[in-house]
């Protein structure tokens, strides 16, 4: 049976990150390694996040809250490693992956 989940939001920084009343779940790894997949996979929801076969599609901290009302929240995070992307694309996203890690007491 599926899970209730959704979409809640994109964060492309810090600014943007949700209030961190809900425990977190952060799929992290290799870009392209299958982390929206598993996401998909976990919640029971095809679709629910988008996953690519072109490395470096995830570029922001994509949030999904879990329940009705929300228990808790998974996050699907930019992969490492394999992206064609900018430099300077790559450097923003390891500083947004670093300040999440950091900055998450419910993590």
């Amino acid at each position: 049976m599926p899970l209730i989940a959704e979409f809640t939001k994109g964060a492309p920084n810090p600014e943007h990150f949700p209030n961190d009343h809900l425990p977190e779940i952060a799929l992290a790894g290799r870009s392209n390694v299958g982390k929206s997949s598993l996401l998909n996979a976990l919640t029971g929801r095809n679709g629910l996040a988008r996953a690519s076969n072109t490395p470096g599609r995830t570029q922001e901290l994509n949030l999904f809250d879990v329940g009705a009302p929300p228990a808790l929240r998974l996050v699907d995070m930019p992969g490492y490693g394999f992206a064609d992307a900018p430099k300077a694309a790559v450097r923003r996203w390891q500083a947004l992956v670093s300040d999440y890690l950091r900055g998450r007491p419910t993590l």
